[in-house]
């Protein structure tokens, strides 16, 4: 990985398990100072400390992505730790998938709240800072249900359609702040496990027997961080081989 990661200060969300775990673990490794944020801060607690043990850096604070007030709380306290914000990874998500009319309106809102709301909070709070520093990354994370929607999977769709949108946007309304959209196909993590809806679940199960690890999309940030200040890799796509012929 290029020397261009090292020391850089990397702030992901939902980095208490999958792939906001694996890309905190993989770039703590290269030399990045990784900053964990998750709701579940024991988690997180364990994860930081696994990563000092082998000579990383990390620090971690419980923070809930839909509250605008948290992620800022997130920002700072990064910024004091550190002094700077370099890469701000809005990972975090959530996947509740059930047919439109099952009318899980709760899980809508949650979708809408975390999926879209926690992006655009994570975008609120560091492009200020990272605009002051006169550079920066921001990295969120879609899916390929961003280019492509499935029966019982509209809103969750729609919520990641949403995140590509803006993500598209921002880049080109940037000159000096990086922008990076990255849409994992089907990978094996905590995502869906809050599904209620049986045909769901089912559905997921199927597509998890031929999954990616989380470190390939791990790999896939990397790559993205990695290259010099005056590249900017718009997108990375990431789908297992198997998927062929299938939209997710």
């Amino acid at each position: 990985m290029s020397n261009t990661t090292t020391r850089k200060v990397v702030l992901i969300t939902g980095a208490s398990s999958g792939i906001g775990e694996a890309t905190a673990r993989l770039l703590a490794e290269s030399g990045a100072k990784v900053v964990l944020g998750a709701r579940r801060t024991d988690r997180l607690e364990k994860i930081a400390a696994e990563i000092r043990s082998q000579g990383g850096t990390a620090e971690f604070k419980k923070v809930d992505v839909s509250n605008r007030e948290d992620v800022q709380a997130f920002v700072k306290f990064a910024k004091e730790k550190f002094g700077r914000v370099d890469v701000m990874f809005n990972n975090a998500g959530i996947m509740p998938a059930a047919p439109m009319n099952a009318l899980k309106t709760n899980e809508w809102d949650a979708m809408i709240d975390i999926n879209i709301k926690g992006v655009l909070n994570g975008i609120a709070a560091a492009l200020p800072l990272m605009e002051a520093q006169g550079s920066g990354h921001i990295i969120n994370t879609a899916s390929t249900g961003a280019h492509a929607v499935g029966p019982k999977f509209a809103v969750y769709c729609a919520t990641k359609f949403a995140v590509r949108t803006i993500t598209e946007g921002l880049r080109q309304e940037m000159d000096k702040i990086r922008v990076t959209l990255i849409s994992p196909g089907v990978t094996t993590t905590e995502l869906g496990a809050d599904i209620t809806d049986d045909g769901a679940a089912g559905f997921l199960q199927e597509l998890r027997k031929t999954s990616l690890s989380p470190d390939a999309i791990a790999r896939a940030v990397a790559y993205a961080i990695s290259q010099p200040a005056d590249v900017d890799v718009s997108e990375i796509i990431v789908r297992p081989v198997s998927s062929v012929g299938h939209a997710f």
